[in-house]
Parts: structure tokens; C-alpha cells; sequence
């Protein structure tokens, strides 16, 4: 490992990030990865949030106020050179003053109310403090409550900021409902003080009768996503006066369902009863068994008793009778709670159907023997089961290969699955390599496709009278990103007597959605599993390996592949990272711009992805921004949905929308669309850059995320880069920590305990 010495020109210097990312979130929501930096879930659970995107999105609030604020200094600008031939000095300082004095007085008026805690905030935290305590008092309507300021101008090629949501958010926008039903919704919004706006989304969430439901029942407004309970309560106290109060069984209802929704934002499938009564207890539920109860009585959420692997006490004498086994309640919402069944039966369907008759033992046999061992071992055990796990790096993909074209030469119809656009191209490539001259006459299907593509009938094989996939064989590459409903939708959909492999590497960072069904699936041992013994070549393979047994190896990188480059601050490290990008590299190691991905733990900060890739837009491609902040030839990251990043860039523009190109396929996205769904993409977090890989990576590492390291981000991250990776270190002491000591953020799940009846079988 060597220390950057490619360049001379000394970095600029800058106040470190005042943003830390101590919650370590990962997030999906309009951030797409992953949810908030912190979500409920991790109150809920007692422990942090993570979401599945994903990452940290520290300084969230502070970004947005500062990219207001310039968007406003840059229009003032503006404007004061445009009239400085009609205004003089003089009269130019008297309005400015004038301006700022009645811009004072609004601000006395709107803090008319005193401030005990946080006194010290200021700002937006100050202005929502202010806001919440005058409609709690009834000094100000609801409305306050809402009432955000007017958007200052943006700056052109600032790239937005976007508010967290559940996973579970559509990624379409609000489907179109009658507007006689969106009207009846505003009129009870305005009378409660909340935003019209929400209107659409109300009906959405609440369907028919939406109104009704909303008066009958004011918390339902936390069913829109982005509500806080702050908010809903204000919103019941403008309905229902002096019967609103906290003890409220409606309210405890909803904000135990609230609390499961944002469980699941951060990967969880069901919350432990006690830390979803504490988290109650700490938003003044007064009494939360009762509302607990409540949620489960109206069919909101379910209980379930699983039991614990603790054996039972035994009894002191002959007299005592066996005591029962111990067991832990969980309460979760239904749709995760039916997925994770439906998941445990489908595989279990999986494992006990008799394979397809496809060849003798022997037939198995020789294409085993003829293939490399880690892959003969993989073809052996396919061909004895249903379900097989596979683990291992990137160069295991070799192995997958080899058993799709022996199951080819065998007269089965195989498929492969991957995360992302990009690997399924790059494990296309890899089939090509692994072509079999003598394959069978009969154009046998072999395929590669993507889990969304495959399951929406848009790629793939499609589906068979029966309405199962139309195929013998399916290997699912990156299978730690399934969360628990693709899983089974994937698993439901399979014929009976076909093969399913999940394969991926264990030390990557989990699904975006909630569950973590790969990591349950290898610790059920419900099935055979596969080890790959084809380790990942060069110095970054052998760093990567490293990491993921717990060590932070310093590696010979005689060619350069590993490169660190420290850095002092914040400032200093988005220069740095700005010259390895269109400079260092390509000139050192000649990779070009266009295959160097960035990859920062989180969008907001100092050093998130915000910053830096307004630095790199001005670097390599700068421009007006005049396409919703975006220009042709933009590098950009697009979230169809929450969890998926399809990187690409822009085409043109158009009243159609934003044109973009994604892994060679055209992508229109409607205009109303585009700030929730692209980012510029010069730089992406770990989460969004999960199933990819580039030419050369580098990786940033600000002093101001040293809390949200751990071991999988560190994998995941560093496993990105292909030929060369450069480490921006700021971290110091906290990277190897987290190397050694942070492994995955626990998730609670049930899929365990539903798998237990299997193993047995499995043997």
C-alpha cells in the first residue's frame, strides 16, 4: 500500500464537516438507499437505524438551509449588478438596510413565544422548536406547524436535497384519484391546518372514503409518508379540540404502526414487544400495552411467539413440572409478517420437490469433474438439492458460470439473476468466457437478467401456463441484497422440481428493503452450502479478503492499485478527491474520469455525496444546470425505486422529461419526477454502488464519518474498484477500529425461527 505522490499541488484548505454521522444509518426513502440517517427504527428496536440505502445522511437540515442560502446570495448578486446603473451606493446600502431590518422584525414576531430548552438553537431547528411549542400552547394554529419557508432560487448545479422515506414508498409518483375525493381530503387538511398538497396522497394511503376516515381518525395522517407525529398531533388537536389528548387510543394505534413502518426503514421485519413499548413510552403514550393491544385488535399489526434456541429450566425436583420453553413476542406489520411466511414455505417447497429428471447422477458427475473444483463442489450439490448457498467474491461469479453451462449441456433451461444493470452485463461477459463450443443443438436457454426484470416479465424467460418462470435452473447473483418480499416473491414463483442457487458475497452490506435473508438462509443451515475457494486477485483482493475477516492489511501494490492519500479536513478532502478523479488517476494509472466512482458513507455533510459531486460537476462537466440542475453529459445516479441505483448519464431534455442512458437502455424520467429520482452520480454511496463495480474506485473517508465505519461498509466500499483504489484517510484510527470491531448492525427478523422445521431435513 503506498501514500498518493502523484500530485504536488497543495490542498486547499476547509473547516472539517460540523456534521457527524455518529447514528451510522443506511438509508432508501427519496435518498434512495436507505432511509434517514437515523430512522425510528432504531428507537423502536433500541438499537441505531439502519436502513437498508443505505447511508448517513448527516447534516441533511444544515445542507438544505446552506444551498438556500446561496441560492439566495447568488440571486442577490444578481440582481445588484443588474440595477447598479439605476440605484446609487448610498441608496443601494439604505434598502439593504431597510431589508434587513423588517427581515429582523419577522423574525422577533415569529418568536414571540420564550424558549426555555434549546434556547441555544437557531435557525431552522430554532424556527420548527418555536412553531411546535406555539401550537401546543394554542397561541398559533396548526398551521405553523407545516409552514415551511419559500424556496430560495437554486443554485444551478447544486444537486438537491431529498427528505427520507419508508421503503416501502411507491416509486411511481401518487397514482391520479378523483378529484371530487382529493377535494373532500383538502377541505378536512384546512381545517386541521395541514398542507393542501397532501391531499393526493391521503386518498392514496387511505383509499375511498379517505375524508371521512381522516375526521373519524386525525393520526391517519402519519400513513403519509413523511409525516411526523408531531405533526399528526397537531393536526388532531385542530380537529378535535379538547378531546384530543395523548392518551388517546387512536393515537397509540398509529404511532405503533408508525414506529413498525419505520422499523422496516431500518431492515427490521418485526420489533421485539418491549423495545416497541418503549418506544411508545418515550413519544407520551401513556400506557403502551394498551396500545399495543389496541393495534392488534383492529388488525394493524400481528403478535407472534417465537421460541429462543435458551433450552428451558430444569425442575429442582420430582415435584416441579417441566417448565415451558422460553420464547420472544415480536409485533409486526402484516406485509412483512405474510412475506417472510410465504418466503419459509416456498423454500421449503423448494427443498423437498424432486428435481427434474435432467441426466443421470453420472451425467452430473462428469460435468463436475470437469470443472474447476470450487465449481465441481458447487455442480455436486445442485444436483443432489433444490436450494444451495453459494458464498464468495467477486471471482466466485466463475463458478455460477460453470454450473449455468453445465446445466446447458444438460438440457436444462438456466438463468442468472443479478442486483444491478451493470452486473448482469459484467456477468454476461462472464458467461461468454465460460462458452461451451459443443452446447446442445437445441438452443437450450442460458440467460442472464436482472431480479426486477425477471420478476416484472420485462426480461428473462417468462412465465409458463401455470404462471410460475419458465425455467430449470435459477442462480440469484448478490443475493445479500434480497430483502424479504422479492425473496419471496422469487421463491413463490419457481416451478416445482426447478433449482434455485442464491449466490453472493456474505460480507457486503444487506438489502435496502427490510430482512436479511441470505444471512438467515447461511445461519439456518437449512441447506447445503458452498464455499468458493477462488479467491479475489491482486493487491485489492487481497485487502478486500482482509477486511473481511476483521484486518486491515498494509498489501505490496507494486503497480499502484492501492493508493492512500490523507487528508486534514473536510475541505481538503473534496480537493483531493476532486484531483484523483480528473487528474491523478488517469494520468498515474490511465483510467479516465468516466470509469472513477467515487464512493462516500453518506449524501449530506461536508463530504457527502451532495458536495462532492457539485465539485467534480464544475470539474468535469460544469454548466448552468438548466434541466432541473442537471446538463447533457452529467453523470447521474437513478432510483426507480427505493434500493435500486441505475447509474448513467443525461442525454437532453425535453417536455417529455429528462433523457437518460442507464447500461446502454434509454430511461425518460417525467420532469415531476426528477428531483425525487436523480442524483448526479460522480459520487454515490455504498449502498447505491452494491452490485457494481468500476475500473477504479476511490473511496473518501471524512474525519466527520468516523462513527458511521463498519466492517461491511468498509468491504463493500473497498471491493468496488477493480484495477486501482485510492483511499481519501481522514479517519485515522477509526478505520482500522471499525475494520476490527463494527460489525453489521443487528436486524430483527422471523425468518430464523421459520426455517428451524427445515434443517433437519436438510440434513
Amino acid at each position: 500500500m503506498s501514500t498518493e505522490p502523484e500530485t504536488t499541488e497543495e490542498a486547499e484548505p476547509g473547516a472539517p464537516g460540523a456534521d457527524t454521522a455518529a447514528d451510522a444509518p443506511e438509508s432508501t426513502g427519496e435518498d434512495v438507499d436507505h432511509a434517514d440517517a437515523h430512522s425510528e427504527g432504531g428507537d423502536a428496536s433500541g438499537e441505531e437505524g439502519t436502513a437498508a440505502d443505505g447511508e448517513t445522511d448527516a447534516g441533511t437540515d444544515a445542507d438544505a438551509d446552506a444551498e438556500a442560502t446561496a441560492g439566495t446570495e447568488a440571486v442577490a448578486g444578481t440582481e445588484s449588478s443588474e440595477g447598479a446603473a439605476q440605484l446609487s451606493e448610498a441608496a443601494a446600502e439604505l434598502a439593504a438596510q431597510r431589508l434587513e431590518r423588517e427581515r429582523i422584525e419577522r423574525r422577533k414576531a415569529e418568536k414571540q413565544a420564550p424558549i426555555t430548552a434549546g434556547a441555544k438553537l437557531s435557525g431552522t431547528a430554532a424556527d420548527l422548536l418555536a412553531a411546535v411549542r406555539a401550537v401546543e400552547s394554542g397561541e398559533k394554529p396548526v398551521a405553523t406547524a407545516f409552514r415551511e419557508p419559500e424556496p430560495a432560487p437554486r443554485r444551478a448545479a447544486q444537486e438537491p436535497v431529498r427528505r427520507p422515506q419508508p421503503v416501502a414508498a411507491a416509486a411511481a409518483s401518487v397514482p391520479t384519484a378523483a378529484p371530487e375525493a382529493v377535494g373532500a381530503v383538502r377541505a378536512v387538511l384546512t381545517e386541521g391546518g395541514a398542507p393542501e398538497a397532501l391531499a393526493a396522497q391521503v386518498v392514496a394511503a387511505l383509499g375511498e372514503g379517505a375524508d371521512e376516515q381522516l375526521r373519524e381518525d386525525p393520526w391517519q395522517l402519519l400513513r403519509v409518508a413523511g409525516v411526523r407525529p408531531e405533526q399528526a398531533d397537531g393536526f388532531a388537536r385542530a380537529l378535535l379540540g379538547a378531546e384530543c389528548g395523548p392518551d388517546d387510543e387512536r393515537r397509540g394505534r398509529a404511532l405503533t404502526v408508525w414506529l413498525l413502518e419505520q422499523a422496516a426503514v431500518a431492515g427490521h421485519t418485526a420489533l421485539e414487544a418491549p423495545a416497541l413499548t418503549a418506544a411508545l413510552s418515550q413519544r407520551s403514550v401513556p400506557d403502551p400495552d394498551a396500545a399495543v393491544q389496541s393495534a392488534l385488535a383492529e388488525g394493524e399489526a400481528l403478535v407472534f411467539q417465537d421460541a429462543l434456541d435458551t433450552p428451558a429450566p430444569a425442575p429442582q425436583d420430582d415435584t416441579e413440572e417441566p417448565q415451558e420453553r422460553p420464547v420472544r413476542v415480536l409485533i409486526g406489520l402484516e406485509r412483512y409478517a405474510l412475506a417472510e411466511e410465504s418466503l419459509a414455505d416456498a423454500l421449503a417447497r423448494v427443498m423437498n420437490s424432486v428435481p427434474k429428471e435432467d441426466g443421470s447422477a453420472a451425467d452430473w458427475e462428469q460435468a463436475a469433474a470437469a470443472a474447476p473444483r470450487s465449481a465441481g463442489e458447487l455442480i455436486r450439490a445442485v444436483a443432489a438439492h433444490g436450494l444451495v448457498l453459494h458464498t464468495g467474491g467477486d471471482a466466485s461469479r466463475s463458478e455460477t458460470a460453470a454450473l449455468l453451462h453445465a446445466a446447458r449441456a444438460l438440457g436444462l433451461r438456466g438463468w442468472a439473476a443479478t442486483h444491478t444493470h451493470g452486473g448482469r452485463d459484467g456477468f454476461t461477459a462472464e458467461l461468454a468466457r465460460h462458452d461451451l463450443p459443443d452446447g446442445p443443438a437445441d438452443g437450450t436457454a442460458t440467460g442472464v437478467t436482472t431480479v426486477g426484470g425477471l420478476l416484472s416479465g420485462a426480461e428473462g424467460p417468462g412465465r409458463d401456463a401455470d404462471g410460475a418462470l419458465d425455467l430449470d435452473v435459477l442462480v440469484v447473483l448478490d443475493a445479500p441484497q434480497l430483502d424479504v418480499e422479492t425473496a419471496a416473491m422469487l421463491a413463490e414463483s419457481l416451478p416445482d422440481g426447478a433449482r434455485l442457487v442464491l449466490s453472493g458475497d456474505p460480507g457486503v452490506l444487506w438489502s435496502a428493503g427490510p430482512g436479511r435473508v441470505f444471512a438467515d438462509l447461511i445461519a439456518a443451515r437449512a441447506c447445503p452450502q458452498v464455499a468458493s475457494r477462488t479467491p479475489d486477485p491482486g493487491p485489492i483482493g487481497e485487502l478486500v479478503s482482509g477486511v473481511g475477516i476483521g484486518e486491515l492489511n498494509q498489501v505490496e501494490a507494486p503497480g499502484k492499485e492501492v493508493v492512500i492519500v490523507p487528508v486534514r479536513d473536510a475541505g481538503e478532502a473534496v480537493h483531493r478527491t476532486v484531483q484523483l478523479v480528473a487528474d491523478s488517476v488517469p494520468r498515474a494509472i490511465g483510467i479516465p474520469a468516466e470509469q472513477t466512482q467515487v464512493i462516500t458513507p453518506g449524501h449530506g455533510g461536508a463530504v457527502g455525496t451532495r458536495a462532492l459531486n457539485t465539485a467534480l460537476k464544475e470539474r468535469l462537466n460544469p454548466g448552468p444546470g438548466r434541466f432541473g440542475g442537471f446538463d447533457p453529459g452529467d453523470r447521474i445516479a437513478y432510483s426507480p425505486a427505493p434500493g435500486r441505483t441505475l447509474p448513467g448519464h443525461v442525454v437532453k431534455a425535453d417536455a417529455e422529461g429528462l433523457h437518460l442512458e442507464c447500461s446502454g437502455t434509454p430511461v425518460v424520467v417525467p420532469k415531476e419526477r426528477v428531483e425525487q429520482a436523480v442524483r448526479h452520480g460522480w459520487a454515490l454511496t455504498a449502498h447505491q454502488a452494491v452490485g457494481l463495480r468500476w475500473p477504479a474506485a476511490v473511496v473518501v473517508l471524512p474525519g466527520d464519518a468516523a462513527a458511521a465505519l463498519t466492517r461491511p461498509w468498509v468491504y463493500t466500499a473497498f471491493g468496488r474498484a477493480e484495477r486501482h483504489l485510492s483511499v481519501v484517510h481522514g479517519v485515522e484510527q477509526a478505520l482500522p477500529h471499525a475494520v476490527a470491531e463494527v460489525p453489521q448492525k443487528p436486524r430483527t427478523t422471523r425468518l430464523p425461527a421459520l426455517l428451524k422445521p427445515q434443517a433437519p431435513a436438510a440434513g
